[in-house]
């Protein structure tokens, strides 16, 4: 299997056609929590038309292994590169800390993950970072290693929270069992008095009235989602992709149920999406 195929001789190109210009942005997450971005970049890139692809059938990412996450992102991209997509946000921590690096020099592509951003954004914060994120993302230390090298004298802490993705997908968010699992899960990061709380997860935000309701008010609470659409912004801007025209509507495709995933989206979107399943054994016959 050659991952590296469409990185032989294909060079980007610098100046774009108004047609490059006018193509999708592809985001990919596990499931809804990529939505998070994908609302940034309605508030922050209105002209830019969207191509969603949740991997509902496969979630959750955080319990994977590296080489899973690996194979399952190179589908991805793969299936997106297909679909004449201009620019890929990796709308998943777990596949930006495990995936990131080695699928930028196997794609032509530009390739954004929600890691670096958003440490650079803790670090101009404060000084005493707490990180919630997946258990593979935790282990990682992707977050540590970013933010440490931006800044070696903050601190920084690491929760994992296995249960934090399946309660959203399954929208318990307002369930009390979630309370008290939200409250275990920050209670160290509580006792080690933290200034900033990253959600190293896309899913997380959902989470946030009851992760603001456990946390005392002085502590800020950073969403990686903002800052890697203002790199995106900069990235169109630079490679001359930005498009100029009226967005497309977005076209979602899940993995999984198509119909649990447009109920689920709605109370997010504001209205029920229009979604399309894609099998993923088609994933997996792209790569081969």
């Amino acid at each position: 299997m050659n991952h590296a195929r469409h990185n032989a001789n294909v060079q980007f190109p610098i100046v774009a056609s108004t047609e490059r210009q006018r193509a999708r942005i592809g985001i990919f997450d596990s499931g809804v929590g990529g939505l998070t971005v994908l609302r940034e970049v309605y508030r922050q890139l209105p002209n830019e038309s969207i191509l969603y692809f949740g991997d509902t059938a496969r979630l959750p990412y955080g319990i994977r292994s590296q080489a899973e996450i690996l194979q399952f992102v190179r589908e991805i991209l793969n299936w997106m590169l297909q679909q004449g997509v201009k620019m890929v946000i990796m709308a998943c921590h777990t596949g930006s800390a495990l995936a990131l690096e080695t699928v930028r020099s196997e794609f032509p592509i530009p390739i954004l993950g929600v890691i670096l951003p958003g440490a650079r954004a803790a670090v101009q914060q404060g000084k005493r970072i707490g990180v919630i994120a997946t258990p593979a993302t935790a282990k990682s230390n992707a977050f540590r290693q970013a933010i440490l090298e931006i800044n070696p004298a903050v601190n920084v802490w690491q929760v994992g929270c296995p249960e934090f993705v399946p309660l959203v997908e399954n929208n318990r968010i307002h369930d009390p069992y979630t309370y008290r699992v939200a409250k275990e899960y920050l209670q160290p990061l509580l006792e080690q008095q933290i200034d900033t709380l990253i959600y190293g997860c896309t899913h997380y935000p959902h989470l946030a009235p009851v992760i603001r309701s456990i946390l005392p008010r002085s502590v800020r609470l950073l969403d990686p989602a903002v800052h890697v659409i203002q790199a995106a912004a900069q990235e169109l801007e630079l490679l001359g992709l930005r498009n100029t025209r009226a967005a497309l509507p977005t076209q979602f495709y899940v993995s999984g149920c198509a119909t649990t995933f447009a109920q689920l989206s709605v109370q997010w979107l504001g209205c029920v999406p229009s979604v399309e399943q894609v099998n993923i054994t088609d994933l997996s016959q792209v790569v081969r």
